[in-house]
């Protein structure tokens, strides 16, 4: 009964956008695809199919309807570097994991940190900080690589999710390697699989991304967030013991199990290594980042430290190009009909006359905490980045700090719910954090990010010339 309950939600909202009056002026094309899109983005909320099955689905819809045509227009999402940019570096997170270079970056920093709760929490923030550029699937980093090895360092520490163990260091330690994914994500371009989707809106909207630019502005708020949320978690919801003398041990007894770092594992850092260079430096002698990320899948082929059935056993991946590809084909066309505009002067008529510091905080609060409605990044991205952006800049607001600023919330607003990012599911399954300390220590990180962000950062935003 709930599953029917759940899909016929999303068709009944759908249905009632499509009976409204349709403004004037707008291409009815356009408001078959509102309600369509808002339909769409309900049923990935609702869930009563997987996300690709939705997708799809929505896509049928707009055929059947005569919305758009299959070719090129309902299949041409998948023509797009960005779509193929993200699938390429799943390949190479499965890589990474398979080698097991990551967990032995982990239990590295926890041999150097390991003495102190709150060092152990900062092990596991460093950890994300290294990993981060080269795995674009915050979800792969999660529950590859960070979910294991805190799993392993809360039980070895006698921190257990089912008695009252839980607060001696596992719980802390679950909210702190999940509030670095999330900062982690917003720090690079490539730290989240929605990135690259707001660098294709932002570059419709004629405003130029690159890798360089975001990592230039996420650096020091990035910094200060892995800096003090580790320190705030450890205020409010403190582990009941402060020091370890043994987690040094416990690492080196891990690190000694592993041994010296195998022919994969080196292949594996010359590899990343050379594509994190090609990712900063790249785009100015016309190589892009999706050519970057395929070389480099290329390489780990050749090299055999992936197979080409380890590429066919990737369910995620092919999961991923089924719905994203289809999410931004909607948003584009979104944009094209018209509708994007259209609700941007809606909007705008309720920030106008504000000077433009104060519409824009206005608009990055509602952007913000509207993510309490959505479980992923990328169906809130999809259906609100473009539109906000297009407010911002009606507002005044300099164009690469609107891109930038609403790019780096797509990440952190996942902080507040334990199901607002697939990461998030992760740690809070784990069974350390009862629900209602989860979303009270998220909405406490909430403000304490919007406030390093756009106080600190923008100063920062400043200095480097964003705007």
């Amino acid at each position: 009964m709930k599953q029917i309950i759940n899909f016929l939600i999303p068709i009944l909202v759908g249905c009632i956008i499509y009976l409204c009056p349709m403004p004037e002026g707008m291409d009815p094309r356009g408001w078959k695809l509102l309600a369509i899109f808002v339909a769409t983005i309900v049923g990935l909320i609702c869930k009563p199919l997987p996300m690709g099955a939705v997708a799809l689905i929505s896509m049928v819809a707009t055929i059947l309807t005569g919305t758009l045509k299959l070719e090129p227009e309902a299949l041409g999402g998948y023509s797009s570097s960005v779509i193929w940019l993200v699938i390429y570096v799943f390949f190479i997170a499965r890589g990474f994991i398979k080698t097991q270079l990551g967990t032995r970056i982990a239990f590295f920093f926890v041999k150097l940190f390991g003495r102190k709760s709150l060092g152990l929490g900062y092990s596991l923030a460093v950890t994300e900080f290294i990993i981060a550029p080269f795995i674009p699937s915050s979800a792969a980093r999660a529950g590859g690589i960070m979910y294991p090895v805190v799993q392993a360092i809360s039980e070895s520490l006698d921190s257990h999710p089912d008695n009252q163990t839980n607060r001696r260091i596992g719980a802390f330690l679950n909210l702190v390697a999940y509030h670095g994914n999330l900062i982690t994500s917003a720090m690079f371009l490539t730290g989240m699989a929605a990135n690259p989707m707001m660098q294709s809106f932002a570059a419709a909207q004629g405003i130029t991304i690159t890798w360089s630019n975001w990592a230039i502005a996420g650096i020091v708020p990035g910094i200060l967030s892995l800096i003090l949320i580790p320190l705030l978690i450890y205020v409010i919801y403190p582990p009941t013991v402060k020091t370890f003398n043994h987690a040094v041990e416990i690492a080196n007894k891990k690190l000694h199990n592993m041994g010296p770092m195998s022919r994969a594992e080196w292949t594996m850092t010359a590899i990343f290594g050379f594509m994190l260079v090609l990712w900063i430096f790249g785009e100015n002698y016309g190589i892009s980042s999706a050519t970057t990320a395929l070389l480099g899948l290329c390489l780990l082929l050749i090299t055999k430290i992936l197979t080409w059935d380890d590429i066919l056993s990737e369910k995620e991946a092919w999961h991923t190009l089924i719905w994203f590809a289809i999410l931004v084909m909607l948003a584009k066309y979104l944009q094209i009909f018209g509708v994007i505009a259209w609700f941007s002067t809606m909007v705008s008529g309720q920030v106008i006359g504000l000077e433009w510091h104060w519409a824009f905080a206005a608009l990055v609060l509602i952007y913000y905490y509207s993510h309490y409605l959505f479980a992923s990044n990328t169906s809130h991205v999809s259906a609100m980045y473009a539109a906000f952006l297009a407010v911002a800049i009606s507002a005044g607001t300099p164009p690469l700090l609107a891109a930038l600023g609403l790019g780096f919330c797509s990440s952190l607003f996942s902080a507040m719910t334990h199901y607002g990012a697939s990461s998030s599911a992760i740690f809070y399954g784990s069974g350390y954090i009862p629900i209602g300390i989860w979303w009270g220590v998220g909405f406490a990180i909430s403000v304490a990010n919007l406030i390093i962000w756009f106080g600190l950062g923008g100063i920062w935003w400043k200095v480097v010339g964003i705007w």
